[in-house]
């Protein structure tokens, strides 16, 4: 990883490493410090693929989600529907997708609230 160290914290029954980032962005560098546990050592390389990958993850999908749909703000607690809605979320979210519109999910979002046309076509558009 480019500006970034890695180094072994302990050597417990399960490892876990400490990777220090440094993020620059606008001519401002900020240093941070990530702690992971691992269910086994990895090399140096494959645990910056790791991390890029779980990253990656978070930023396309979660991200999304988050944004569009204000998941992190759901205060559903009770039985299943927490699963339930985010289920439905993410079906949502595929459905928005696969439109070949070419305009961010949030704007077909909009459009489909406005227009029982458009909203009507995402779902004739599914196969």
């Amino acid at each position: 990883m480019p500006n970034s160290r890695t180094c072994l914290c302990s050597q417990a029954s399960r490892p876990s490493v400490a990777i220090e980032a440094l993020r620059t962005a606008d001519n401002k560098t900020a240093a941070s410090v990530r702690y992971i546990a691992l269910s086994k050592l990895l090399t140096p390389r494959k645990l910056a693929e790791t991390v890029r990958a779980h990253w990656t993850i978070e930023n396309q999908l979660h991200w999304s989600l988050d944004v569009v749909f204000h998941e992190d703000d759901a205060r559903t607690r009770k039985d299943n529907a927490p699963q339930s809605l985010a289920v439905i979320r993410r079906l949502a979210q595929n459905i928005l997708a696969a439109h070949p519109l070419d305009k961010p999910i949030a704007s077909k979002m909009r459009r489909a609230n406005w227009s029982k046309d458009f909203f009507y076509d995402l779902f004739t558009h599914m196969r």
